[in-house]
């Protein structure tokens, strides 16, 4: 391996390539996990593909904190069921193909902040936890150009779609 290469593309770039790609695999493993019941978290009889509902358990068991009822209001709940493991899926396909890195950094800033907005105060500090975290390192993966190494993200910024619609970038 060319470590000169390595210096050229900067190694804090390769560091986002890194995160994005481990990243892909948490939101993806997160959908296949609930859609199925790998059985790491869900069991079988739990997945939703066997009728069971993606947010019943978290929303039901593990919110607290001054929005918790709202969240709790949710727990089973179709839409939210259909919307959270959509954005596992998207996010966790942008993430590994390098595609529209844009708007799922913001996508999933915003899934994260809603994560923890559920859980207050967070468990281990009185202001963060990791979903402040993964929502920054996210924001740094689409701006790093993170998409372009080891993904698709140059081809598909230069596709028609993309230039007819930016913020699909």
């Amino acid at each position: 391996m060319d470590f000169n290469g390595l210096k050229e593309m900067g190694i804090q770039r390769l560091a986002f390539v890194g995160a994005r790609l481990v990243l892909a695999w948490t939101f993806l493993w997160a959908f296949f996990d609930k859609l199925l019941g790998l059985g790491h978290e869900t069991s079988t009889e739990s997945a939703w593909i066997n009728g069971g509902s993606p947010t019943t358990g978290y929303l039901t068991y593990a919110t607290t904190g001054p929005l918790s009822d709202f969240y709790q209001s949710l727990s089973g709940n179709s839409v939210a069921d259909a919307v959270f493991m959509g954005a596992l899926l998207l996010l966790g396909v942008a993430l590994l193909l390098g595609i529209g890195m844009k708007i799922a950094a913001y996508g999933g800033a915003l899934l994260m902040l809603t994560l923890w907005s559920s859980h207050l105060p967070p468990e281990n500090n009185p202001l963060t936890d990791d979903h402040i975290v993964y929502a920054l390192v996210l924001l740094g993966i689409a701006y790093a150009g993170a998409g372009d190494l080891l993904g698709l993200g140059k081809w598909w910024k230069g596709t028609a779609l993309v230039k007819r619609f930016p913020f699909l970038a």
